[in-house]
């Protein structure tokens, strides 16, 4: 079944842009890694400054690293979406989502006005 003001051709791009959004991040998951790494608290081979610099990086990489945990797995929702032919569609009300919307971020699931309604509550 095809979404309402949505053809196949829309379709493949979406899903083209969507496995490279997923390749980006993927790909940035070993970098996340490597400034997630535990942090010695031996004196003698850095100061506590350089300690709590290493501590704050750290804390950001993690951070980074579930930010982008979040947004694969909106990707796949969307990829999925895709394949069951429900993409593009609300999952609130089950309107099509404005095609703007779309092509500014292929994962979302809501139409702009199912999220101003929830960011209201």
């Amino acid at each position: 079944m095809k979404e309402p003001g949505i053809n196949a051709d829309q379709l493949r791009e979406y899903e083209t842009r969507l496995l490279q959004m997923r390749a980006a991040l993927t790909s940035l998951e070993d970098v996340r890694k490597a400034g997630s790494a535990v942090v010695e608290l031996d004196q003698t081979r850095a100061g506590r400054l350089s300690r709590m610099d290493a501590l704050q990086m750290q804390a950001m990489a993690k951070a980074g690293r579930e930010r982008a945990a979040l947004e694969l797995r909106r990707i796949e929702a969307a990829l999925a979406r895709i394949r069951n032919g429900t993409f593009g569609e609300c999952a609130q009300c089950a309107e099509p989502i404005a095609a703007q919307r779309l092509a500014s971020h292929p994962a979302v699931t809501m139409c702009v006005s199912c999220t101003q309604a929830l960011e209201r509550r």
